[in-house]
């Protein structure tokens, strides 16, 4: 899939964009929360955050928990935690699942909160949400404030703008839209946003990206391949795992040949929904 990864454009115009509005506002906030991917928490991180917020609190969410491996999602948030960065595993779909979250914002914002009572005024505390596209920022919003203000979707790049939200009369988030790094050159990270849908599936070949995420879970869990499509995965290729999805649902076309488009979106369907398990694709080294 090398070739597939070399024809993206990592950094489109909006996204450029998006960055110098996100750095213009920086100065407003107090408090960061960087959202990213329970599964490949570190993949997601988007270095040119790092120079835009220095000096800023932050909390890091590890969203879509129920996704990922509950062993490593706790690693993770152990290993965020011992170099300063509060965080926690979240399930944003679940209700009430943001009182960890505004409790973390509400550690983070304290100083501030703090020097604003030595003055005897009331501080209302402004949190700016990033993260790359599809981690879900938009459905963490909507789950601290209980209503629909962010738009969602399971494409990314949903949110295109800057919009404010009010969560309680003391305490405001702005929504930003997801942002990819500039470069990427970790291919083994790149792979890991694509397998997620971090990477928009029209841009690539989907039949490869497929094939290679078949091969690795072949490697890493083949108990989750054997178990959902009921093939034996030892030995094979990507494409042959691909094959033997499309056989085993009876993906046929003309012929009697496999439909093996529809495999693959069947199996990162299957993957990036769970219906293959809990799965993480990285953990703390």
């Amino acid at each position: 899939m090398e070739n597939c990864f070399l024809r993206i454009q990592w950094y489109p115009g909006h996204m450029a964009k998006a960055m110098r509005t996100i750095s213009e506002n920086a100065k407003l906030i107090d408090v960061v929360i960087e959202v990213v991917d329970a599964r490949a928490p570190q993949s997601c991180r988007n270095p040119s955050f790092e120079k835009a917020f220095r000096g800023k609190a932050r909390v890091l969410i590890l969203n879509k928990k129920d996704l990922a491996d509950e062993n490593a999602t706790k690693q993770w948030e152990n290993w965020f935690g011992a170099r300063g960065i509060p965080a926690a595993g979240l399930n944003s779909l679940m209700s009430g699942a943001g009182r960890e979250a505004i409790r973390l914002i509400e550690q983070a914002a304290k100083p501030a909160v703090q020097k604003y009572g030595d003055k005897g005024a009331a501080k209302t505390v402004r949190v700016m949400v990033t993260g790359i596209p599809n981690v879900g920022k938009s459905t963490f919003i909507n789950c601290l404030s209980g209503e629909r203000n962010a738009k969602t979707g399971a494409k990314p790049a949903v949110t295109r703008g800057i919009q404010w939200v009010g969560i309680t009369p003391r305490l405001e988030l702005m929504d930003t839209p997801g942002i990819l790094p500039p470069r990427l050159d970790d291919r083994a990270a790149a792979v890991r946003l694509a397998f997620i849908g971090s990477i928009r599936d029209d841009i690539m070949d989907i039949e490869e990206l497929a094939g290679e995420l078949l091969h690795y879970l072949s490697q890493t869990c083949p108990e989750k391949i054997s178990s959902r499509y009921k093939i034996d995965p030892e030995g094979k290729t990507g494409e042959e795992l691909l094959e033997g999805v499309g056989r085993a649902r009876g993906f046929l076309i003309a012929g009697g040949e496999i439909d093996l488009g529809r495999a693959a979106r069947t199996a990162l369907d299957e993957f990036r929904s769970g219906k293959l398990g809990r799965i993480s694709l990285e953990r703390p080294n």
